[in-house]
């Protein structure tokens, strides 16, 4: 079967579909919670991000342009390093990255269900929807591919809407208030904004996976690295567009009162309590498309793991159904584990113990940290091979580890940290010993 291939537009297009997605919504409150209200600071935070993912992937798009094999960043660590880290990348990924981040999605994702429907939010009732809301997505993914991929793709237009509609009509009120100058008198000298990376790297997530299509890119090597320049700079300027306009229209102080709410209210303010439900559909429909699309990623992992051998009963894992032609041992495995971070997920929400974040900021930032592997990688290819250029081989994966390390310092403030960087030297540990095992 000959392989799709994807011009310039629809790659911007596929990499802004795969970014913007619920963190937008959810997140602008525990920026502003971070720089103590100061709106430019924000704005500065949106902007250090997004110049760290344009030299993160411009990076990493070096090494998806030497294959021709898809996977994402398993396949690289598995080419370019060796089999041992991309079974370590692929067990981070397995056991806590996706689980993590799709916990949190499905429980915000239950939030503006309960607004939208008119239930009360409590931990409880936002647990059990929750799951509710997961089951749907897998139901919809394993027994109708074909439904989750258009969805997925109804998900991403309607998801530009209330960003759009917020973003310019708040943008039109920023002159009747003094959002810039009345925050900037509300912040101290300190570096602690700078933890406002945390929520900001959890909006920017999912740039990575756009490298892992490069083989169906046509010219890749031109056109990915102009569309991983373009789609970032087009988020960057929606995102501080919407966070600037939702702060005009809300207010800064309101903002981190209501929490995740103040979306709502500034729907509210707009287009009055009809019109906000309209809005409150949207972001819905947004979050489930975010959940979706981590899903439709999520549910493959083991099997992709299971084909190379990198995986526990690899060869019950990696069973196609003859039905559905889908991976259901390896959709099985990831419902699990993600019943088991649902739980975590439950009680750290009802104890608080994290407060003005939760249990997916960590493992984004750990996430980073390991990237900077594979930038040192294409830093040592460069050394080695001297094919890749002075620019794109020393200087973008040296910006990209500055990238890294910003991403990393401001996320270390998280209480969830030790935990996590505890949890993933196990699992490092656990995946290294496995491929030993292997082998033996």
């Amino acid at each position: 079967m000959q392989k799709k291939e994807y011009g310039l537009f629809t790659a911007i297009t596929l990499i802004i579909g795969t970014v913007i997605g619920s963190g937008i919504f959810f997140k602008s409150d525990n920026i502003l919670v971070f720089t103590g209200g100061d709106v430019l600071k924000g704005v500065i935070i949106f902007t250090i991000a997004a110049i760290g993912i344009v030299f993160g992937s411009l990076t990493i798009a070096v090494l998806a342009s030497k294959t021709k094999n898809p996977g994402g960043v398993i396949t690289y660590a598995d080419e370019f390093i060796n089999k041992k880290t991309s079974c370590a990348f692929g067990w981070f990924q397995t056991f806590i990255y996706f689980p993590a981040i799709s916990s949190v999605i499905a429980w915000v994702c239950a939030v503006y269900l309960c607004m939208f429907l008119g239930i009360e939010s409590t931990n409880t009732s936002l647990f059990i929807i929750s799951i509710i809301v997961l089951v749907f997505i897998y139901i919809l993914n394993v027994f109708s591919a074909n439904i989750g991929g258009h969805f997925q793709n109804v998900a991403t237009i309607v998801k530009l809407i209330p960003l759009f509609l917020i973003a310019i009509i708040g943008m039109l009120r920023t002159g009747e208030t003094q959002i810039f100058y009345e925050s900037a008198n509300t912040t101290s000298n300190s570096l602690f904004w700078i933890s406002a990376v945390g929520p900001i790297a959890f909006s920017y997530d999912g740039w990575v996976v756009a490298t892992s299509v490069a083989h169906e890119i046509k010219n890749s090597e031109r056109n990915l690295p102009i569309a991983l320049i373009v789609a970032p700079v087009f988020i960057l300027i929606i995102y501080i567009m919407y966070f600037v306009g939702i702060c005009a229209i809300v207010g800064p102080e309101n903002i981190m009162a209501y929490g995740d709410a103040h979306v709502n209210v500034a729907a509210q303010k707009i287009f009055g309590n009809y019109g906000a439900k309209i809005i409150l559909g949207f972001v819905v429909i947004s979050v489930l498309g975010t959940l979706n699309g981590f899903t439709l990623a999520y549910i493959r992992l083991p099997y992709s793991l299971s084909i190379r051998g990198m995986f526990p009963s690899s060869e019950k894992i990696s069973k196609i159904d003859d039905k559905t032609k889908m991976p259901i041992n390896s959709a099985v495995t990831t419902f699990t584990i993600s019943m088991i971070w649902f739980i975590v997920n439950y009680i750290v929400m009802s104890k608080e113990f994290i407060p003005n974040s939760d249990i997916s900021e960590t493992p984004i930032v750990i996430g980073y940290a390991l990237y900077i592997v594979l930038y040192v990688t294409v830093i040592r290819m460069h050394l080695k091979e001297k094919n890749i250029g002075f620019i794109r081989g020393i200087i973008v994966p040296i910006l990209a580890i500055i990238g890294s390390l910003i991403v990393i310092f401001g996320g270390i403030s998280n209480p969830m940290t030790i935990f996590y960087v505890v949890l993933c030297v196990i699992i490092i540990f656990a995946s290294v010993k496995f491929m030993k095992s292997v082998k033996e």
